[in-house]
């Protein structure tokens, strides 16, 4: 049987999650998506995603590859999909992508949001931070500038994780409004767990007053995660882009 390597690209409300990697004792989003492929094609069929999210996390755009029987209408197994998965995700696209393409090491940049409300707001409990305290924006964005000069996450990165390198390169990092929600936009070619959450809450001290732009970099500079703010909550970030080469496509090739 012909197999062809398809991208998935996954939108996601993560609030009933315990990430997007299958867990052992928890639901997952890729034992979902999984779950459906092989209800469709009656065999089991591997997931990759582009990265974890965790517990609580959300997607406007996650992407993942399989490898499928070479589907003739990809409208058609879109729907199919949609109809199986709950409505806490959706299949936004699928694409044929070369056999080699690879969802997580292709990937060339990762965006994330963080967005908060500075008053109460049932409507946004599980979509947003709640933070009832006045914050000073512009020293915030003073400091959201300076990761771009850094490339050693360590102060932000979980403890005790097991990744070879806390080097990223962030390329930008800023504070915008959005109506009611202050929106703060990262992206890097990769990012260590629980990193954007860590920055987040680190701007915030700096949003308060309680850490000066100097010691925000002599926070980063320490290399030291207990120097570093705490975490805020998972129920405010969402990954919002993954980039790759054009020659990962097959109509590229």
């Amino acid at each position: 049987m012909i197999e062809q390597r398809y991208f998935f690209w996954i939108a996601y409300n993560g609030s009933t999650f315990h990430g997007w990697q299958n867990q052992p004792n928890g639901q997952s989003v890729q034992f979902e998506l999984e779950n459906a492929l092989n209800i469709l094609f009656r065999k089991p069929i591997c997931v990759i995603g582009a990265g974890r999210t965790d517990a609580g996390v959300h997607a406007k755009q996650m992407v993942a590859h399989a490898d499928l029987p070479l589907v003739d209408d990809g409208a058609k197994l879109l729907n199919q999909l949609n109809g199986i998965l709950p409505s806490t995700i959706s299949i936004n696209r699928i694409q044929k992508v070369r056999s080699d393409a690879h969802a997580r090491f292709d990937a060339l940049s990762r965006t994330y949001e963080y967005w908060i409300v500075t008053h109460k707001n049932p409507f946004a409990q599980q979509l947003a931070g709640s933070f009832y305290f006045p914050l000073d924006f512009q020293a915030m964005n003073q400091a959201a500038a300076v990761l771009i000069d850094y490339e050693d996450f360590t102060s932000f990165s979980k403890l005790h994780s097991d990744v070879k390198t806390n080097v990223c390169h962030v390329t930008e990092a800023f504070w915008e409004q959005r109506n009611e929600f202050w929106v703060f936009t990262i992206t890097a070619n990769r990012f260590l767990r629980n990193m954007v959450r860590a920055i987040v809450g680190t701007l915030l001290l700096v949003g308060r007053g309680q850490i000066t732009l100097e010691e925000f970099r002599a926070i980063i500079e320490s290399k030291n995660r207990c120097k570093a703010g705490p975490s805020v909550n998972p129920n405010g970030l969402y990954l919002v882009r993954v980039e790759y080469p054009s020659s990962v496509f097959e109509d590229n090739r």
